[in-house]
């Protein structure tokens, strides 16, 4: 019976327009906003919001309602200390970058990760275990995993789906009579006998605010023709802060009648990655700037478009002028508006077609090989067909292999694509240390791809095109100690603390022990740190101890630090 007036509530909650109620504030200070809801960010949508905490960590984080905690996630990256409740209403509520949980249940993460000899865990907690109220303290902000800075990441998501919903939609106190701001359009041709001004690919206009409105400089009509896509550059604005957020809805009107509509209030994170077909990809990539489309590639899946006519494509080949509207808000309905002319006009062009190697179907799997180089991309990677260029060149000092271009790295891929390169110049005792690196055409630096050897080649997966070749990693970790002097003093009351870091393949895991005993390290990943705070429950002190670190990376390259202290 209690499940079916738990759906009930449900139903109930997620329908009606009034909240307040329910939910209570997760902190007690006024809630100003650092990030909003689907922001835009690298590959993904931001899936919460963030509050500030006022420049400090530590404050006390509360329950938003009635619930119990469901799963307590500590990583060293992500959302680094998180805590999951779930709630009588068919939602759960998410606190991420935590400083530390509620004492009872920082004891139990404490357990969690000594029986499995980890500071990263992932604990899907018993529902009796931790009942909360409304209300109730339940853990401290602060700054953990990927954060840049004291925050509280907060969600609201869909219990059933695990889908992230606008938390701002759910009565929380927070002033916004701020409307949203258009700094630039973007128009860009979409088939080969198309343009813009009378030229092909894209071109940006800025814009001013007057009467209302926003308007392209100077009012010109715009001569189009052909396949035609609009993008704008807007961010919102909360009151009180000067941070730059996202919008939540998006309409295009062609001659007063919608064209295209999205809504950005409900994310599933099975498909944030679709951020990188919403959004130009191009211009991201190359110059920082966020344009978002307002039209629908063929590959692009995202659930979030709920209206389009022609995939909000406009084919202009009439010879009259036609009146655009984008139109923009965010959860507040703060509205903003640009308005432009454009005008149906052909004239023959000059096409500037690249040469091509092979024709990629975004809707198929596609494959393409040499002598030294291969690659297979399996059907739902690309989100539009690609004309796929590839070249090598030699490779220089260090390099096991040439450097094969892999068409351009503002190509976004969906998923993960294989890559494999030729090389017969690894000597058989390094063959096991080999991976593949990523290059930067522009600078030369390069990081690493990840990948093996096998049989001649060095095969790995990549998420970005761009530049590849083959290196080596015979370079072991470094261990650099903090908290130690001359490996026998300790300089440091109640903890011990090392910066570990790799040079390429990136650290795999570290072990750190104390009278042969496994001791747990925090890993900061952001700082290279690791720290282990004195525990007289496990550890035996006021004695002579023999400590050992043991840090391996992705090549198995090893470094070991060793030491004997008095605590």
């Amino acid at each position: 019976m209690k499940k079916y007036f738990g759906l009930f509530i449900l139903f109930f909650s997620l329908a009606a327009t009034g909240q307040n109620s329910y939910y209570t504030a997760p902190v007690k200070i006024p809630l100003t906003l650092s990030a909003s809801f689907a922001e835009l960010r690298s590959n993904h949508f931001h899936s919460g919001i963030d509050i500030k905490t006022q420049g400090v960590t530590g404050l006390p984080v509360f329950a938003v309602a009635d619930g119990f905690v469901s799963r307590i996630s500590v990583s060293p990256s992500g959302y680094g200390n998180a805590l999951y409740i779930d709630h009588y209403n068919g939602t759960t509520s998410v606190y991420g970058h935590l400083q530390e949980f509620r004492e009872d249940i920082q004891k139990y993460v404490k357990k969690m990760q000594y029986l499995k000899k980890s500071f990263a865990v992932n604990i899907q907690v018993s529902p009796e275990l931790f009942l909360v109220e409304k209300g109730e303290m339940v853990a401290k902000s602060g700054n953990s995993g990927s954060s840049g800075g004291p925050h509280l990441h907060f969600e609201i998501r869909d219990t059933q789906s695990e889908e992230a919903m606008n938390p701002l939609n759910f009565g929380f106190d927070v002033t916004d009579k701020t409307a949203p701001k258009i700094t630039s359009l973007q128009i860009s041709s979409l088939a080969d006998d198309a343009h813009v001004n009378y030229q092909q690919g894209k071109k940006t206009y800025p814009v001013t605010f007057y009467n209302g409105k926003y308007h392209i400089q100077n009012n010109p009509v715009i001569p189009l023709y052909g396949e035609i896509g609009f993008s704008i550059e807007a961010n919102d604005y909360f009151d009180f802060s000067a941070n730059r957020c996202g919008i939540n809805t998006m309409i295009l009107k062609v001659d007063g009648n919608i064209h295209f509509e999205i809504d950005l209030n409900r994310l599933s994170f099975d498909q944030t990655r679709y951020i990188n077909s919403f959004t130009d990809y191009q211009e991201w990539t190359e110059n920082r700037r966020w344009y978002q489309k307002t039209w629908i590639d063929p590959g692009n899946l995202l659930k979030n478009y709920i209206f389009n006519v022609n995939n909000g494509i406009i084919n202009i080949n009439d010879g009259n002028t036609h009146q655009i509207e984008i139109e923009i808000k965010d959860t507040y309905e703060n509205t903003s508006v640009l308005t432009f002319s454009v005008k149906g006009d052909f004239r023959k062009i000059n096409s500037t077609q690249k040469t091509i190697n092979q024709w990629f179907d975004w809707n198929k799997e596609n494959s393409f090989e040499t002598e030294d180089f291969k690659i297979e991309i399996q059907e739902g990677t690309l989100y539009q067909n690609l004309g796929f260029v590839y070249s090598v060149r030699p490779g220089v000092k260090g390099y096991f292999s040439e450097i094969h271009s892999v068409d351009y790295n503002t190509v976004p891929l969906h998923k993960n694509a294989s890559i494999s390169i030729k090389s017969d110049l690894i000597p058989e005792r390094l063959q096991e240390k080999a991976l593949l690196v990523a290059i930067d055409s522009k600078t030369g630096k390069y990081w690493s791809a990840g990948g093996k050897y096998e049989n001649g080649w060095v095969n790995g997966n990549i998420r970005i095109l761009g530049d590849y070749a083959v290196r080596v990693d015979t370079i072991a970790p470094t261990i650099l100690p903090l908290s130690i002097s001359g490996k026998a003093k300790i300089t440091e009351t109640d903890r011990l603390r090392f910066i570990i870091s790799d040079d390429l393949s990136g650290i795999k895991n570290y072990t750190g022990t104390i009278d042969g005993n496994w001791a747990l390290f925090e890993y900061d990943a952001k700082n290279n740190l690791i720290t282990h705070y004195f525990d007289s429950e496990r550890f035996e002190l006021k004695k002579r101890h023999e400590f050992k670190l043991v840090v391996t990376d992705n090549k198995n390259n090893i470094s070991v630090y060793e030491a004997s202290f008095w605590k």
